[in-house]
């Protein structure tokens, strides 16, 4: 993938601050809502599975893990299932299980359609524990 923009997609609690960042790289300037959670989480499962780091800093909390002050600790020091991670976060944004803010503006729909610049601001709040793959 060739990417045409990179961007720091941040996790903020209610009052704005922000708990961890990420960046990730997109291979267009115009793409869907969709299209951004799904390359957070797997640029977050990707980094993962790479070191296999005694915690997980992500969107979703991967099954068979238990959340810490540091991120979720997993029982085994073992790959992470990207498309069950991807899933459940579709999912759970469809559910309302975090809001996705896009500069000002709160995204209402996986197939909203985004417009990306270097200055693009996006945020994730999240209002429930997600649990996944």
């Amino acid at each position: 993938m060739s990417v045409a923009i990179t961007l720091s997609i941040r996790d903020e609690n209610f009052s704005g601050k922000v708990l961890q960042e990420v960046l990730v790289g997109f291979s267009s300037e115009t793409i869907t809502v969709k299209d951004i959670i799904e390359a957070r989480v797997r640029q977050e499962v990707d980094t993962y599975n790479k070191r296999l780091p005694e915690y997980y800093n992500g969107l979703i909390e991967p099954n068979d893990a238990e959340k810490t002050i540091n991120g979720y600790k997993l029982r085994s020091k073992s790959p992470i299932d990207a498309e069950k991670q991807v899933y459940v976060a579709l999912d759970a944004f469809q559910k309302n299980g975090f809001f996705m803010l896009i500069d000002t503006f709160q995204a209402t729909s996986l197939q909203q359609q985004v417009q990306l610049t270097g200055d693009t601001r996006i945020s994730f709040v999240k209002l429930t524990p997600l649990v996944g793959g």
